[in-house]
């Protein structure tokens, strides 16, 4: 299992810093796969020198129960990483069952972890879409920036624009054309296709980053 997640770590690792060797510093901004560091400036705003829009990010957790602690731990410390390479809370979305953090058989209640000794990841994570509301469909309408076609939840779409950058990450179990989702429907392959072409049609970003999907197979 281990290194499944340490390959998800090091792909949001390497998306949300990028090294600077003349001067020895980090660039705390996130950069999607080919954009160009910024001669002078700050990247942090809504469209910086270097022609990029908002940065968005839905972060999803399709499973529920104890058991699978690890795909809801995983999202957190995904969200964490975001917010610390300078992408805003209003711009990520959030889709757990949250049934964790104070299940009973947690033995640090109110806490999540991803790693044995690792600290609370679980602190100031949104709560957008939970329980009920973790379906396929809201995750479709969120990508679409759809707000009446939300169930639940927050109603926090993907709001872009066609300068924008979207990252999406997915953790949970999966098979051949399917991601498992707590609640049915599954999200299946040919579904999604025909939302990410839907999405692509309206013009509403410049970049999608749909890796790391994190599943292992039935």
């Amino acid at each position: 299992m281990a290194p499944r997640w340490c390959f998800a770590l090091l792909l949001l690792l390497c998306a949300a810093a990028g090294a600077d060797a003349s001067k020895g510093k980090w660039d705390p901004v996130i950069r999607m796969p080919g954009e160009e560091e910024p001669a002078t400036g700050d990247n942090s705003s809504e469209e910086g020198e270097d022609g990029v829009g908002t940065r968005w990010a839905v972060l999803v957790a399709g499973s529920s129960g104890y058991g699978n602690y690890r795909h809801q731990a995983d999202i957190c410390h995904a969200y964490q990483i975001l917010r610390k390479g300078g992408v805003k809370e209003e711009n990520i979305v959030v889709f757990m069952y949250d049934d964790i953090a104070n299940n009973p058989l947690n033995p640090r209640p109110g806490v999540i972890i991803n790693h044995p000794e690792g600290e609370d990841v679980y602190a100031g994570v949104p709560k957008d879409y939970t329980g009920e509301a973790v379906t396929a469909k809201n995750f479709y309408a969120v990508l679409l920036g759809n707000k009446t076609a939300v169930t639940g939840g927050s109603k926090k779409v993907i709001d872009s624009k066609p300068n924008d950058h979207i990252f999406i990450y997915y953790s949970d179990h999966g098979g051949p054309g399917v991601l498992g989702m707590p609640n049915l429907p599954y999200l299946y392959a040919a579904d999604f296709i025909k939302v990410l072409q839907e999405k692509h049609a309206s013009n509403t970003y410049a970049k999608m980053v749909r890796l790391p999907i994190v599943t292992c197979l039935w």
